[in-house]
């Protein structure tokens, strides 16, 4: 790829300063030496073709910038870190409320005892629990330079500044007694490996901390309205084996009624604990809830577990279903390449999920070894015309005597028609880029007389029902409980993810301003390039 400057920019999603129920002092930072440094910044810089009046700023949503050249900019940008990613609490809106001992302990089988005072055991020797104050640093690499491949900067220098965010676990308090809790689960959106993982461990850890009242919400947001819908009583004993298949034993659905009609019926089924299992969209939604039932003063929380087989959920280093995806996506492209291989002139183009961001069509290339060609969302690419992918594709057919091209459904929409229509979660409806591909692929070598025999793969449904794999059934069954032990902390309107291999929570409005995207300038893209050995096709 060209060498292209680079412009740092920055965004920020709506979210009001909150004072934590805990207060957090992070260490003093490291010494900006070049082999201890560990990170800096959250923000993405981003490469763009730079205009005499750009400038490197960071704006936050009441439109103030950080002056680079104020001496305390650092501890300024610290602190509205720290209220942003300062994680909602019940205290906030019941500054009362009283904590009790945590009835989770992995020393006792029983939580509940009856014979104790209070009815709740503890012990004191177990140090299994998590500190309000621990953290888990954002990110792990000191860029020197901001042309440095994959740099993230804050500042026009990249300096070094240390962003935390809050660990994931069980503590020791809890804000709600088991027996007074009615939990319910709903699965939001399309269908994603793992599933079924998430629902049965957010089941049997609620059990552990003594839960009896649990519930799924059939069919997403739409199981709060639809009153043919009825819930869906779990236990141990309902989900001990559904995350051996794929799919949703609740079932998913896109859309749903209007949040002051879900938090009603919240109110009426007397929920006070509510997981929601969803993309961005989804998210979107769980906030609203989270919002409007502190509007109402309810003591509810509402916890996400991101899922998205397109792992495009910012900050978090994967979300659950993305290994499936793109371990599966492999039986696709090998196909793909038997067909082209085993043919005169063949070509196999496969296209894989991914709207807004090509991660599983980048790691799916890059795993296979197989690719010569893969087209994401994130890097504009001809078609036609000396540098366009059909003539690259012409030197193949010349060279090796067969292709295969991986491309994202997202990908190359530019070339497309639009249709203007929407999904039921309001996603624009993209055309098919594979089709467009296949056809214009046909036509072109028609067109210069050369042979070509072009098949044409989409295993999109066949990737999403699948049952999740070791790798995300491992992640399915650790965000599942770590939900469940945020909720019992009194948070709320956050959601969970793995962050620099730790687990973390962030709140929702953080991770859902816009989709992750495939950094062009990323070690890993170049790895992915130098895999298939393409060139840039504009």
């Amino acid at each position: 790829m060209g060498s292209m400057s680079h412009v740092i920019t920055f965004s920020h999603l709506t979210c009001s300063a909150r004072s934590s129920y805990t207060q957090f002092t992070p260490p003093p930072p490291p010494s900006r030496t070049l082999n201890k440094v560990r990170v800096f910044a959250q923000f993405k810089a981003t490469t763009q073709t730079p205009t005499p009046s750009s400038t490197t700023t960071i704006n936050n949503n009441n439109h103030n910038k950080f002056d680079f050249s104020d001496p305390d900019w650092k501890t300024k940008f610290q602190q509205d870190f720290e209220a942003r990613f300062s994680l909602p609490h019940l205290t906030d809106i019941f500054p009362d409320a009283s904590p009790i001992p945590s009835t989770f302990c992995l020393k006792m089988r029983t939580p509940v005892d009856r014979d104790i005072q209070g009815h709740y055991s503890s012990d004191e020797d177990w140090h299994g629990y998590i500190n309000n104050n621990d953290r888990v640093l954002l990110k792990t690499i000191y860029y020197s330079s901001p042309t440095s491949a994959g740099a993230e900067c804050i500042d026009p220098n990249c300096t070094w500044v240390e962003q935390w965010v809050h660990r994931a676990g069980p503590r020791e308090k809890i804000y709600y007694k088991p027996e007074e809790v009615k939990a319910a689960i709903v699965t939001c959106g399309g269908l994603c490996p793992g599933l079924n993982d998430v629902i049965r461990q957010i089941v049997i850890t609620l059990e552990i901390y003594g839960v009896k009242k649990i519930v799924g919400i059939p069919f997403g947001y739409r199981g709060f309205s639809d009153q043919e819908l009825t819930e869906v009583p779990l236990s141990r004993k309902v989900v001990q084996n559904i995350h051996l298949s794929g799919g949703s034993l609740l079932g998913v659905s896109r859309g749903g009624p209007a949040v002051s009609n879900i938090v009603d019926s919240l109110e009426e089924r007397g929920i006070n604990m509510l997981f929601v299992l969803g993309g961005n969209g989804t998210h979107a939604g769980a906030n609203a809830i989270h919002n409007e039932c502190r509007k109402r003063r309810l003591k509810v929380s509402v916890i996400g577990v991101p899922k998205t087989i397109d792992n495009d959920i910012l900050l978090m280093d994967k979300t659950f279903g993305f290994d499936t995806a793109v371990e599966e996506a492999q039986r696709a492209i090998n196909s793909a390449y038997i067909e082209a291989h085993s043919a005169y002139h063949g070509i196999g183009v496969v296209k894989l999920m991914g709207r807004s961001s090509g991660f599983i069509a980048m790691q799916s290339s890059l795993s296979s070894g197989q690719v010569d060609i893969c087209l994401i969302p994130e890097v504009p690419f001809n078609l036609h015309g000396p540098h366009g992918v059909l003539s690259h594709l012409k030197h193949l057919l010349e060279t090796k005597g067969s292709a295969v091209v991986c491309v994202a459904e997202g990908a190359g929409q530019n070339l497309l028609q639009k249709t203007n229509a929407t999904d039921a979660s309001g996603n624009v409806v993209f055309g098919d880029i594979g089709v467009y591909i296949q056809q214009e692929t046909k036509k072109y070598f028609k067109e210069i007389g050369v042979h070509a025999d072009v098949k044409y793969i989409d295993p999109t449904y066949m990737i999403r029902a699948v049952r999740a794999n070791a790798s995300d059934g491992i992640l399915c069954t650790v965000l599942g409980q770590n939900a469940v032990h945020g909720a019992f902390a009194g948070y709320s309107g956050i959601t969970v993810g793995l962050c620099n291999t730790h687990y973390a929570y962030f709140p929702i409005p953080e991770v859902i301003s816009h989709p992750r995207l495939v950094d062009p300038n990323s070690r890993m893209w170049h790895r992915c390039l130098t895999s298939t050995c393409q060139p840039d096709f504009i």
